[in-house]
């Protein structure tokens, strides 16, 4: 007769609920990290122009995406480099990964939304000339957004980073 291992599935149990409470977790975090990115555009914006853009929405839709994917996707890789590093290594870690991911996915969303707009006039899927087009749509939608969209993070943004990245660095696992 086989014995259950009740410790094993105490055990097993504790660690189904450290793992959805650290998902749950991750996930707020980056509902917040893409709160904070969507607000930054809207300060420079409301900055730069007083909000009189025929696309605010979408430009926060944008920015507050960019946001929260970028979060979801660098902070455990960034957790994962940093280790058992002194905090100033891991402030670091944190830094470069929020700043590069979080410029870098919202430059894609945006290529992405560039792409679509434009793919009404371009080549059928799959040919030779649609892929040079979607090559080229996307690096100038890029070029675009690092020129323009890339300022829309530094009033508020660039504080943020810097908290965000204290904070990751106190309460790491």
């Amino acid at each position: 007769m086989e014995q259950t291992n009740p410790t094993g599935t105490i055990e097993a149990v504790d660690r189904i609920r450290a793992a959805v409470s650290y998902c749950l977790g991750l996930l707020r975090d980056a509902a917040f990290w893409g709160l904070a990115m969507a607000a930054s555009a809207l300060v420079a914006l409301y900055l730069r122009n007083g909000l009189l853009t025929s696309h605010l929405a979408a430009l926060v839709l944008v920015y507050f995406l960019g946001g929260a994917l970028s979060w979801l996707v660098t902070v455990p890789f960034a957790r994962r480099f940093a280790g058992h590093r002194p905090p100033t290594a891991r402030f670091a870690a944190f830094f470069l990964a929020l700043s590069i991911g979080t410029v870098a996915i919202t430059a894609f969303l945006f290529a992405m939304d560039y792409r679509w707009f434009y793919a009404r006039w371009h080549a059928p899927f799959g040919s030779l000339v649609w892929i040079f087009q979607f090559l080229f749509t996307s690096a100038s939608a890029v070029y675009q957004f690092a020129v323009l969209g890339f300022t829309l993070f530094l009033p508020i943004g660039l504080l943020c980073l810097i908290a965000a990245s204290v904070y990751l660095t106190r309460h790491m696992r």
